[in-house]
């Protein structure tokens, strides 16, 4: 059984590309509900404080970081290098907002660190090395 796919791709390519389009679609869905008043208001209120008292440095971190990796994903399934660029800024974004998220005081559970915190990092700095990787195979260029 052949493990390729068109152009000598690993099907695995192309199941982390969609399935990190998906997170990171799932970072743009989040940043449209943060946006608007109904749905910020079913948040919990230490969320809420934490998106109400953001600096700007960090709404953008947080725009570049999602906005940045789902674009940077759909790239990689167009099979472009300029992803790699894309999951660098992102990363960069994440790393803004974990700082603001950090140093807020707020104290968060361990699901809450882990899935707002450790999650996001770990996938961002993925992708980075992903797309390095990918590009070295001759899988994106």
């Amino acid at each position: 059984m052949n493990d390729e796919t068109d152009g000598g791709v690993h099907w695995s390519f192309w199941a982390i590309g969609v399935g990190t389009l998906i997170w990171n679609l799932m970072g743009v869905m989040n940043f449209f509900m943060q946006t608007d008043p109904d749905m910020l208001a079913t948040y919990p209120e230490s969320h809420r404080a934490l998106i109400e008292t953001q600096p700007v440095w960090s709404a953008g971190g947080f725009v570049l970081s999602v906005f940045g990796g789902a674009i940077g994903c759909l790239l990689i399934l167009f099979r472009k290098s300029a992803a790699t660029y894309l999951f660098i800024a992102a990363l960069l974004g994440t790393i803004a907002v974990m700082a603001h998220t950090l140093s807020s005081g707020i104290s968060f559970s361990a699901f809450d660190i882990v899935l707002t915190i450790v999650m996001p990092l770990v996938v961002a700095a993925f992708l980075v090395w992903y797309s390095k990787w990918v590009e070295r195979k001759g899988w994106i260029s």
